[in-house]
């Protein structure tokens, strides 16, 4: 192995562990999301460079397969980098920068018991407006209250059940008012996103509204939606228990 090959490969190497330590590092407490998001926009840099060298010194190698496999491996390690966040930046773009989604845009269910714990959070626990809900109703036109044909009480049940097979944290639950407040923690950054569902007595049964916000971050990718879209789904008629 040459000298460039093995720092084409370290450099390959160090991108994919920008990548690889940016999220588990911010959910551990470790750094700030900020600090992980340039984690990951760096390794995505140093991905692309890696893998530009990697396909150069392919292009140019006169050797056969055996000294070929650190550049074809440096070549995986840059793409994967570079790919990653690239993806994500592109689901971005696809839809609004939002972070605040509700099945009831007019009249949003309101947080009660988890007001507290958002008193540190940038972004704000009251729903913001109607340029929101704009940007919502074109993005995302099947979030939506859902009817079901049932009691309210029964409904409540249900919309608790789901709550808890979804993995939230359950922080308050008030049958009397009809309110479950939770909070869901994603996955790879282990952003806090807040969650209020409110179960009210309707025409034909009973009406069920959720919403979703993060607590962090001017836009969610999409993930409040894709909750509350799961989330309808469990409750509606028909659906597995």
């Amino acid at each position: 192995m040459t000298r460039m090959q093995r720092f084409t490969i370290a450099a390959g190497v160090a991108a994919a562990l920008l990548l690889l330590l940016s999220g588990p590092g911010t959910r551990l407490g470790a750094w700030t999301f900020r600090s992980g998001f340039t984690m990951l926009r760096w390794g995505a840099y140093l991905g692309i460079a890696v893998a530009v060298a990697a396909l150069l010194q392919l292009a140019l190698a006169r050797s056969g397969a055996a000294r070929s496999w650190p550049l074809l491996a440096a070549l995986g390690l840059g793409v994967l980098a570079a790919g990653v966040p690239w993806y994500w930046q592109r689901r971005a773009r696809q839809v609004p920068p939002i972070h605040d989604i509700s099945t009831d845009t007019s009249d949003p269910p309101a947080f009660v018991a988890i007001l507290p714990l958002r008193s540190a959070a940038p972004n704000p626990a009251e729903y913001e407006g109607s340029d929101v809900a704009a940007a919502q109703h074109q993005a995302y036109p099947e979030i939506r209250p859902l009817v079901l044909p049932v009691p309210a009480g029964t409904a409540y049940g249900r919309a608790v059940d789901a709550a808890r097979r979804a993995g939230w944290e359950i922080v308050a639950a008030d049958s009397a008012a009809g309110r479950i407040e939770a909070t869901a923690t994603t996955g790879w950054f282990g952003f806090k996103d807040d969650i209020v569902v409110r179960v009210q007595p309707a025409e034909g049964g009973s009406r069920v509204d959720v919403r979703s916000v993060s607590r962090v971050g001017k836009s969610d990718v999409g993930t409040n939606a894709r909750r509350i879209r799961a989330y309808v789904q469990r409750l509606e008629p028909g659906a597995s228990q």
